[in-house]
């Protein structure tokens, strides 16, 4: 079974509107739905969505609040924000404090669709027909497939999904616990450990394979990912 790249978080105390939502982007990612916006807030500052997807009324805390919170700790995250109310104070007021985009309820699912993948897009996490393309490495996400040099490269299943999540990341550091928690989730019982052997076994495979990516283990910190100066080779 193939690994979905991208996570998306959905924020919606009405469920029924929660599954509308879920059922509409779950075909470019793996949804989580949160009823409330403590517990959303939490799961925001686990660091391992992709986008966001956030009701501005929300019990126990409101999405403007949370939308505060999360831009102080994640100022690149993309989120959406939903709201019953259209006027233009409340727009202004979420997008001064961080949203990327904002929809009215009610709405049609082809338009929610359409501004999900062009945020995703915007930030590189999605490309054109659901392409990544960095140095001399192509991903087909719809595809599950890695060319390097245009040749087919054997990476499957959580080593898809790890190569994926540190390209869509490039130049950043991701921590062991982020990529363990995206990859195996919270409540797995397997070791973090098992993040080294899954890196060590997509390097091989890239050098084998002649990709221009240099994947650096900075110490207690975590991984970046690189592109590799074609005048340092």
């Amino acid at each position: 079974m193939g690994t979905k790249s991208v996570k998306i978080l959905i924020i919606e105390d009405d469920k029924a509107l929660s599954e509308t939502i879920k059922t509409t982007v779950e075909t470019i990612g793996e949804t989580t739905q949160i009823y409330d916006g403590q517990e959303g807030l939490f799961e925001i500052l686990a660091g391992i969505y992709d986008l966001v997807i956030l009701d501005v009324m929300l019990p126990e805390m409101d999405g403007f609040t949370v939308l505060k919170r999360a831009r102080e700790e994640l100022p690149k995250l993309p989120i959406l924000m939903l709201t019953a109310k259209d006027n233009l104070e409340d727009k202004m007021h979420g997008f001064n404090l961080g949203a990327d985009e904002y929809i009215t309820k009610p709405f049609y699912k082809e338009e929610l669709l359409i501004r999900a993948k062009t945020l995703l897009r915007h930030v590189g996490l999605i490309g054109d027909e659901g392409a990544l393309q960095v140095g001399n490495v192509e991903i087909s996400i719809d595809k599950h497939q890695v060319m390097v040099n245009d040749e087919l490269v054997n990476v499957q299943g959580r080593e898809f999904g790890l190569l994926v999540y540190l390209i869509q990341h490039q130049d950043q550091i991701v921590t062991k616990d982020q990529i363990f928690d995206r990859l195996w989730g919270f409540d797995s019982e397997t070791s973090l450990t098992v993040v080294e052997v899954y890196m060590s076994n997509l390097r091989k495979n890239l050098r084998v394979a002649g990709a221009n990516l240099q994947i650096k283990t900075l110490r207690n910190v975590g991984y970046t990912l690189n592109v590799i100066n074609e005048d340092t080779l």
